[in-house]
């Protein structure tokens, strides 16, 4: 049975399970990619993801909004306050 890990939502929603080694990969991918900008688009980051992630199972677009949204809950990334459209920096 594959390990799994609970999301959290900045907006106290219900999260999702979701595997933890596709977990692992999309937090390492989102992280890694802020990091080298400094801070980015909430728009360009799922492309971003996916040009790391090459042999990625599953949908790249659905996992990195979901891993963002639970690392927003988690205090890791951020929106920029005051910018639409949204963009994301590292807390």
């Amino acid at each position: 049975m594959t390990e799994k890990v609970m999301t959290l939502h900045p907006d106290s929603k219900a999260g999702v399970n979701i595997d933890k080694s596709k977990y692992d990969a999309v937090s390492r991918a989102i992280l890694d990619v802020i990091g080298s900008r400094g801070e980015m688009a909430f728009a360009e980051l799922s492309d971003a993801v996916g040009q790391q992630l090459t042999d990625f199972d599953g949908s790249i677009g659905w996992y990195t909004t979901t891993v963002k949204l639970d690392l927003e809950a988690r205090g890791q990334i951020e929106r920029v306050p005051g910018i639409t459209p949204q963009r994301l920096r590292l807390k």
